[in-house]
């Protein structure tokens, strides 16, 4: 009420105010004398006011009619919505600027708001493939699924939004858990937009996820072309992809393909330890011994690690200690100093029961690096030297619940692995896992027989020392106190 009162006011005052004015102009008198063509005409005050009020109208008419003008040229030009557009400027301008808003919504995180704007500037521009993508991220802002899969589904409709409607739906089934169409959903993006990284990446997981090796490679080699992925990192995960396609074929009975993986694998990524052993295993089996020393030897020489000493030692499986002890020692004079090749040389002088020269090899390395694998082995010594039964006790208790030492970690979620593998366990990460030192446990070890040497253990027919079998049960008595662990836990 108060406000159509106040309007009326307004109107009033305005219609005063200018009949004021006029009569202000009526009383003047001339203003100007203008001469046409022999003619002339007086200007009054009030005269010269219309007239400049019928010229700005005459070129405003003009303005309108060279946009007309150009307006049809485009329209014979091919553009069918160009006179249509002209006739609808100001719905067009309104259109846009509730558009506009919608966007800015969305950066602010409003994602009501921006529906409301997008919805509001289709019905002044019709572009749907202009406000259904605004709509589509307000909806998912708001956890709207429903809106968000009927806009997505929309876009599929128009070729000019198909790709960014697959790939919306393709997140939708991620967060789902639905990875199986979400994969599917992911290569109809990639065949839409061959050289987008996020879709390359996102398939490339799924792909690796679902153990799809050979649609993995091909999704690498697509990254690699469309310049995504620097060449070494491709050779890396190629040459991951290679050695789990080879495990799959050796799980199959297909062992010529395994070994030809297992070989390009351990070519393309020297550095990866999984492929060099499961290469000289497969030349073990194939009797080519020399072969699999040559793979070890070379990978030894990159990284020190104990599944390639574990390796070496299946190369002659019924040597006896000194046999095997000589055997190594080029092995352990690559990398004399390193943590791994002194607790090996440790353990291979306890198969021979040399104490002395074990506790030599060892050093100082329960002391200042003291894990599970170090304590134990230094509980070993200490039982094959006679040391009391209080001694070995105090080297087994802190073995229990030392830090677990070198372990297959994933980078992206910290999870341990007991053994290596292409795709974590616990986040689905590929080729995330690495070696590396995991910090300080509370938890009960995996078992007693992590805790004791692996090569001894692997010593044919010849029967492993009194002082490691002693050390074995004490462990397993340790052990018990604890609550077990599950094979694969998370640091």
């Amino acid at each position: 009420m108060l406000w159509v009162l106040l309007k009326v006011v307004i109107f009033m005052a305005l219609v005063a105010g200018l009949t004021w004015g006029a009569g202000l102009l009526l009383e003047m008198g001339e203003l100007a004398t203008l001469t046409v063509m022999g003619r002339e005409f007086v200007l009054t005050p009030l005269l010269a006011v219309f007239g400049a009020m019928v010229l700005l109208l005459a070129v405003w008419l003009l303005f309108r009619a060279v946009g007309l003008l150009v307006a049809t040229l485009r329209f014979l030009n091919g553009d069918e919505t160009a006179i249509s557009r002209y006739f609808n400027r100001r719905a067009e301008r309104k259109g846009y600027e509730a558009l506009a808003e919608g966007m800015m919504a969305l950066a602010a995180g409003e994602g009501r708001l921006a529906i409301r704007k997008a919805e509001r500037a289709e019905k002044y521009l019709g572009r749907p493939e202009l406000t259904k993508l605004v709509v589509a991220q307000g909806a998912e802002m708001v956890g709207d699924t429903a809106l968000a899969t009927e806009t997505f589904k929309a876009l599929v409709t128009d070729d000019r939004t198909r790709f960014v409607g697959v790939r919306g739906l393709m997140k939708q089934k991620l967060a789902s858990g639905d990875t199986e169409t979400a994969m599917k959903l992911a290569e109809k993006a990639l065949a839409l937009r061959p050289k987008n990284e996020e879709v390359q990446t996102t398939l490339l997981q799924l792909q690796a996820r679902h153990e799809d090796w050979s649609g993995a490679r091909a999704t690498l080699a697509a990254a690699l072309k469309s310049g995504n992925l620097p060449r070494d990192v491709h050779k890396r995960r190629d040459a991951v992809l290679a050695l789990a396609h080879a495990r799959d074929a050796m799980a199959n009975g297909k062992i010529a393909e395994a070994v030809r993986d297992a070989e390009a694998a351990q070519a393309m990524a020297p550095g990866l330890v999984p492929a060099a052993v499961m290469s000289a295993r497969l030349a073990i089996a194939d009797n080519k011994g020399k072969h699999a020393t040559k793979i070890l030897k070379a990978a030894w020489d990159t990284d020190p690690h104990p599944d390639i000493a574990a390796a070496f030692a299946e190369i002659a499986p019924r040597e006896t200690p000194a046999e095997r002890l000589k055997r190594f020692r080029p092995l352990i004079a690559k990398h004399p100093n390193h943590a791994e090749s002194r607790m090996l040389e440790a353990e291979l002088q306890i198969a021979a029961e040399d104490f002395p020269a074990a506790r030599r090899a060892l050093g100082d390395l329960a002391e200042t690096n003291p894990t599970a694998r170090s304590l134990t082995i230094m509980a070993a010594i200490e039982r094959g030297a006679g040391a009391e039964d209080r001694v070995v006790r105090a080297w087994l208790a802190k073995a229990v619940t030392a830090p677990r030492g070198m372990q297959w970690v994933c980078d992206a979620c910290g999870h341990i692995h007991a053994d290596w593998r292409p795709v974590c366990a616990h986040c689905n990460s590929f080729d995330r896992l690495s070696w590396q030192e995991v910090t300080q446990s509370d938890a009960a070890l995996i078992g007693p027989a992590q805790m004791l040497p692996l090569i001894v253990g692997a010593l044919g027919d010849h029967k492993a020392p009194a002082a490691e079998e002693s050390v074995e049960a004490e462990v397993v008595t340790d052990a018990d106190t604890l609550s077990p662990e599950p094979a694969d836990v998370r640091n």
